[in-house]
């Protein structure tokens, strides 16, 4: 039988380059053992001459953040017409912009916060809505850039008008929703199940609570009712369709249990191409419902294709 060629096309040059680092050696490694012929591609912009030249049967995609999860690397693949894993070059671009992505979902019937999109500098003077409230990078991952204003605040976050501002000047304010922060892995047209984040020592599941070992603990399957933990499989794979997501994506929500019934159940987000490094989630998930690491990445090998 001959073996299969996989590039794993990771690191690039966005914010999350040490991340896709991680889970690219990590999903070689893996892949290697499963018996395919791997070449790891540290993304340059000469990518299109060197994917050119390997020419492989598959391009696992391990990049993160811009450029990699956006429709860009994506459209390189199809104008090579080298079957890819993860979502397609729309169903990306729609997902990463996370207000173009919350009004798709929303039309979709899934519940998300208020909010709005404006410029980072007219955010200056007076609260764009009441505290509190959360300020997010349209185009970002990872929570880089995630600002929370508190209740009591007396000014919006300074740190929005200053010159090491890194993340763009397109800028998303969102209710704040108070709570536990649960996410679902969505395989094909299925759920993998739920898991809730527990951060340790932080408020929220910051870029440390994520990447940092013990930075987080993962309860999977997580401890719900089994009323909230179905519409939060429902809402994902819900999400997941309606932004035309293919392979493997996962959703974040939010959940005040103080709330009377689910009506503090909030859909935050979607990555179209979750982390697979020794702390993600997916992989915990996918262990929770009888799927090891393996299996995982060769589904999303086989499942690989153009025109996604």
């Amino acid at each position: 039988m001959v073996q299969k060629h996989v590039a794993v096309l990771m690191g690039g040059f966005s914010s999350e380059r040490p991340v896709s680092l991680s889970s690219g050696n990590a999903c070689a490694d893996a892949l290697e053992q499963l018996g395919y012929r791997v070449t790891r591609v540290d993304v340059g912009r000469d990518i299109c001459q060197v994917l050119s030249d390997l020419r492989p049967d598959v391009a696992f995609n391990a990049l993160h953040g811009p450029f990699g999860e956006d429709g860009r690397i994506q459209g390189i693949l199809e104008y090579l017409e080298i079957p890819y894993t993860h979502s397609g070059v729309l169903a990306s671009a729609l997902a990463m912009d996370k207000a173009l992505a919350k009004t798709v979902v929303a039309a979709a019937g899934v519940p998300v916060a208020p909010s709005l999109v404006m410029d980072r500098f007219d955010i200056a003077g007076q609260h764009p809505m009441e505290p509190p409230y959360v300020v997010k990078p349209v185009n970002e991952g990872s929570s880089f850039g995630v600002v929370i204003v508190r209740e009591g605040q007396s000014h919006p976050p300074q740190v929005l008008q200053s010159a090491d501002w890194k993340y763009g000047d397109r800028v998303m304010v969102e209710r704040y929703v108070r709570g536990r922060e649960f996410t679902c892995a969505v395989m094909g047209d299925r759920s993998l199940g739920v898991c809730e984040i527990i951060p340790v020592g932080s408020e929220f599941y910051d870029y440390e609570s994520k990447y940092a070992p013990g930075g987080s603990r993962h309860e999977c399957p997580a401890n719900l009712s089994p009323n909230i933990y179905q519409k939060i499989e429902r809402w994902a794979v819900e999400a997941h369709a309606a932004l035309g997501c293919r392979g493997v994506s996962r959703s974040d929500f939010r959940f005040d249990d103080q709330s009377p019934e689910d009506e503090g159940l909030i859909w935050l987000e979607i990555n179209t191409q979750p982390g697979m490094t020794p702390t993600s989630l997916v992989p915990d998930i996918a262990a929770a419902a009888g799927i090891s690491f393996g299996e995982l990445l060769r589904w999303i090998v086989e499942d690989a294709s153009c025109s996604r």
